[in-house]
């Protein structure tokens, strides 16, 4: 029986995104868009919700990343061997990309849910012995360097994704576009559902606009302008030729430039940002486009440790699959035994940090966890603003600090910001245990938003459209310790799930690192050395983030929201 029959008879609804984070042994991912899928399709295999997912094979992965003796980020290739984790797909299909046929195969990768639920994932790839040696390449490189090899991957992503999906026999009742990389799909079903021309009417456009609506819902994550994929109609025309005609194209995308976002928002009936604050934003971005919220969400199993999974486990049975059952933590979850599950998380990560580090902990300090994508907007340096302030606080009452966190390749700026920081933690030494982890992946992550005491999160408003690694902390009993952006808006609760930084009067980085002082020095760190009432108050800050974050703030409360409205228009 072919591994696919399975998945054939149900309808199903199938999500595009440029990229998936499976396992961290597949580097099909490089940051939070791609974890965030990898939470989608595996909170759809919980649940039982019939998806299928569509990728791009990325055989040269993202980069596995080290650093030079004065902290400069090195990166070293990460290929990898889909023939190791995914079976080979029968089926072929060819588009036609700068006047050239190139094929596109793929292969199949079939997310086992811990509940017993599968979803199959779909992994394209042109490196096929049809294809010219050019055109083997596209699928090669996680996001490609240029204007027409991105075009081509976004092609191969859209046009052949669908073609592919009907070439193999799958029953579509929706295309769930991850951000608009993959907004090509829209022209090719355009294509798929024109009238005849007998059909129509003198001047009547043969596309079926509304129909494709009907099939397409669309989610944006970038809250700013310039970071929406653009393509100049002269590389368009190069590489598409005329698939659709120019003229639709410009009014569907934009009159200057191909905008996938607005080819996405244009043929999509359901739109949605990624937190309430994005949305806002995306709404005031694109005027006249109805644009819903549906906050993000993490994994619960995945990004639980073990012994805090084990504690939910004989507390709040069925937590795994109902995680709004862990609302009663803060009074079913022994105090003991949360410190207990935390403790060893805490060593675990203490271990981490040794083993690839050389720098020994304090089990008894508190660590502060901040770990992302090392880019400007996030600010990485707000902590070391004022390195006379942070020895000051650090020599009254000690804390540690554990980063990590890939800048991109072509990002300098983010590159420069991870030699800063190796600077700063040489600077500090002695003072405050720092660590910076090399090659943030998932098992990194994990270890850090559950061995951390605090987790710290400080981007620039408000471009934070939703933020995600808090909310795994939570799952683990971590407070965050937060700048007012993305998830946060609707996650903070002042004392009870962790704390904001920052205010609405006084804006600007040398305020927010003010606030930050303040707040680590006269409310965080007193509360952890029991200095501020009640001997138990941080435990009760734990009780509180699993109770009020962690029960709203999953993947299957978000799965849920899709299901009944962005998937059943």
């Amino acid at each position: 029986m072919s591994p696919l029959e399975p998945y054939l008879h149900t309808p199903r609804v199938a999500y595009f995104s440029m990229e998936i984070a499976l396992e961290s042994a597949i580097p099909t991912y490089a940051g939070g868009l791609g974890v965030l899928a990898g939470d989608t399709v595996r909170a759809a295999a919980d649940l039982e919700l019939p998806l299928v997912a569509v990728s791009l094979v990325s055989r040269g992965g993202h980069f596995r990343q080290t650093f030079d003796p004065a902290g400069r980020q090195v990166e070293q290739p990460a290929p990898w061997e889909p023939r190791e984790h995914a079976t080979p797909l029968a089926a072929k299909v060819a588009l036609t990309l700068e006047e050239r046929e190139v094929w596109v195969g793929g292969w199949l990768y079939v997310l086992q849910g811990h509940l017993g639920g599968t979803q199959p994932v779909l992994l394209l790839d042109t490196d096929l012995d049809e294809n010219h040696p050019d055109d083997r390449q596209i699928t090669h490189r996680l996001y490609g360097d240029d204007g027409p090899y991105r075009l081509k991957q976004e092609a191969v992503l859209g046009i052949g994704g669908v073609r592919l999906l009907q070439a193999l026999g799958f029953r579509l009742r929706q295309y769930h576009m991850n951000e608009g990389h993959s907004a090509l799909l829209a022209l090719e079903l355009l294509r798929r559902h024109a009238h005849r021309p007998e059909e129509l009417r003198p001047g009547e456009s043969p596309y079926d606009v509304p129909m494709v609506r009907g099939l397409c819902c669309f989610t944006t994550h970038t809250p700013v302008e310039a970071g929406h994929d653009r393509f100049s109609y002269t590389v368009v025309q190069r590489v598409l030729d005329d698939f659709i005609p120019l003229a639709v194209l410009k009014q569907l995308a934009g009159e200057d430039a191909l905008n996938m976002t607005r080819l996405a928002l244009n043929l999509s009936e359901y739109v949605n940002g990624v937190a309430q604050r994005h949305a806002e934003v995306s709404r005031r971005m694109f005027p006249g486009y109805r644009v819903h919220a549906v906050t993000n969400g993490v994994h619960p199993h995945t990004w639980t440790a073990p012994p805090l999974r084990a504690l939910y486990d004989r507390y709040l049975p069925g937590w795994c699959h109902e995680p709004e059952l862990l609302v009663r933590a803060d009074c079913c979850v022994p105090q003991a035994a949360l410190l207990q599950a935390h403790t060893e998380a805490k060593q675990a990560l203490i271990a981490l940090v040794g083993a690839r580090t050389g720098v020994t902990l304090d089990p008894a300090a508190p660590i502060l966890g901040f770990a992302r994508r090392m880019t400007a907007y996030k600010r990485p340096d707000l902590l070391f603003s004022d390195l006379e302030r942070l020895k000051a606080i650090a020599g009254t009452r000690p804390f540690q600090v554990v980063l990590a966190g890939k800048a991109h390749p072509r990002d300098e700026g983010g590159k420069r910001l991870i030699e800063q920081l190796h600077r700063q933690i040489r600077r500090l030494a002695g003072s405050v245990s720092m660590a910076y982890l090399p090659d943030y992946d998932l098992d990194t992550a994990l270890a850090m938003v559950s061995g951390s005491d605090v987790w710290l999160n400080t981007p620039l408003p408000p471009l934070e459209a939703s933020g995600t690694s808090g909310m795994k902390a939570a799952f683990n009993g971590v407070p965050s310790l937060s700048v007012l952006d993305g998830w946060w808006v609707e996650g903070c609760i002042e004392g009870v799930t962790g704390w904001s930084v920052g205010s609405a009067t006084e804006v600007g980085h040398e305020a927010d690192a003010r606030a930050l002082y303040d707040k680590l020095e006269q409310v965080v760190l007193p509360l952890f050395y029991g200095q501020l009432g009640a001997a138990d108050g941080w435990v009760r800050l734990m009780q509180g983030a699993i109770a009020k974050n962690a029960s709203f703030f999953n993947s299957h409360r978000m799965m849920r929201r899709y299901a009944t409205e962005a998937y059943s228009t």
